[in-house]
């Protein structure tokens, strides 16, 4: 009888395959492991945050509006050689943010609802599944970012209006004014902004809160001023007392009344509208489908 042939001899096999034995393959990845956190998520919303034409369209308007306007302001006033009566200045400065809110609010919505509308949002839940992180993440680095480029304007319209208006009989602000007219106003449309991002996450569609939020704002004055019945007496002085623009105008020691909300109690009652609307958003984040 013939024996049979010897065994051909094996090469090694690869290193990507799986040892005789092992279920999985020996090879280790040289790219490390990192767990992440909320550092990587700030980072990446700042990445989009600055990348997108939304962001320098919308600050570069807000911008254009409260210096413009501020600007346009204080020359008018100066060159009719007024009597301030020991009024402050700084007030002037109401009339551009008012304005500019607008920007501030258009960007807080676009900054969540655009990623509905484009998909993008399915990439960034897969990127970060931690929906909660997203979402602070979110709202961290578009307050901060509105903060800032609203304190600069306010900062630099303040002191244009109290070099412009000196010797009219204007009132040297004080300490306190001017931390109400630059950093407290500056807090507020940046809690008003991040509103507008919550609004957005809940209603997923930029044009409908958008819509929204311009109503908040606009909507309650408008309405109280058309309140001729003496029976809606105490609801129209509500509207006016807690309308947005009766409240910014109280960081400028202005109000449309004597009564409501004084010193900063508007920047208490819009955090915690702020902080019910966030928490809203992150509810309904984690129940809903992406």
């Amino acid at each position: 009888m013939s024996t049979p042939p010897p065994p051909m001899p094996q090469s090694a096999a690869p290193e990507w395959q799986a040892a005789p034995g092992h279920p999985y393959p020996g090879y280790t990845s040289p790219i490390p492991v990192v767990r992440t956190h909320l550092g990587h998520a700030i980072a990446s919303e700042w990445t989009k945050m600055k990348s997108v034409r939304s962001t320098m369209w919308t600050l570069g308007v807000f911008v254009l509006l409260v210096i413009g306007i501020g600007l346009m302001t204080g020359l008018i006033v100066s060159s009719a050689d007024p009597d301030l009566g020991g009024e402050s200045p700084l007030s002037l400065g109401f009339f551009g943010l008012l304005l500019g809110g607008m920007c501030i609010i258009t960007l807080g919505v676009l900054t969540t609802a655009s990623e509905y509308g484009t998909g993008m949002i399915r990439t960034t839940m897969v990127a970060c599944p931690s929906r909660g992180r997203v979402l602070l993440a979110k709202a961290l680095v578009f307050f901060l970012l509105a903060f800032v480029v609203t304190l600069v304007c306010a900062s630099l319209i303040g002191f244009l209006h109290v070099s412009l208006l000196e010797g009219y009989n204007a009132k040297e602000p004080s300490g306190e004014e001017w931390l109400k007219g630059t950093v407290g106003v500056s807090l507020y449309v940046a809690l008003l902004g991040t509103l507008s991002l919550a609004i957005g996450s809940v209603i997923r569609h930029s044009a409908g809160a958008i819509t929204i939020m311009i109503g908040a704002v606009l909507a309650p004055l408008v309405i109280a001023l058309f309140m001729f019945s003496s029976s809606l007496r105490d609801v129209q002085q509500a509207l006016f007392e807690y309308s947005i623009p009766n409240q910014m105008s109280i960081f400028y020691a202005n109000s449309l009344s004597e009564s409501g909300p004084s010193g900063w109690d508007p920047l208490w009652i819009m955090l915690v509208v702020t902080g019910a609307a966030i928490g809203g958003a992150f509810a309904l984040l984690e129940s809903r489908d992406v």
